[in-house]
Parts: C-alpha cells; structure tokens; sequence
C-alpha cells in the first residue's frame, strides 16, 4: 500500500481515530529535537528563542507542512 492509499482511508476516521493514529506514528518516530516532559516553563522559552535565533541567523531553514510532506513522500 503507498503512502497516498495510506493517507486517504487515514482522512476517513474520525477525529478521535484519526488523532489516535497520528500520536501513533508521530511517537514511533526518532526525534532529533527530543525535550524531555519534564522541561520547565523557562527552559521551554529558552529553547524556542534558541530555536528562532537559528533561523533568522540562517543556521536552519524551517520547512513549511506543504515542503515537509514533499519530501516524506519521495
């Protein structure tokens, strides 16, 4: 089954399957940005002025949903 077939009957659950679904597979996934739950309030502000500080310092280049799911799908 390819990846459009997949993502086609996964649009057809309901919200509640579908979310089910997505912590499903967004869980299964390697994160290279892993931040443990346990993130206090200040640490998770410093982490996301870091973060914003990368791209407008051109370190990273965020990539928008529509670019995200391009390059899943090759």
């Amino acid at each position: 089954m390819n990846l459009d077939k997949i993502a086609s009957e996964a649009l057809r659950l309901n919200p509640r399957d579908r979310a089910i679904l997505a912590e499903a597979i967004w869980e299964s996934l390697d994160d290279p940005y892993f931040i443990s739950k346990e993130m206090s309030e200040e640490e998770a502000l410093a982490l996301a002025k870091q973060r914003d500080e990368e791209i407008e310092q051109s370190k990273v280049v965020p990539l928008s949903h529509k670019g995200l799911m391009e390059r899943l799908r090759k």
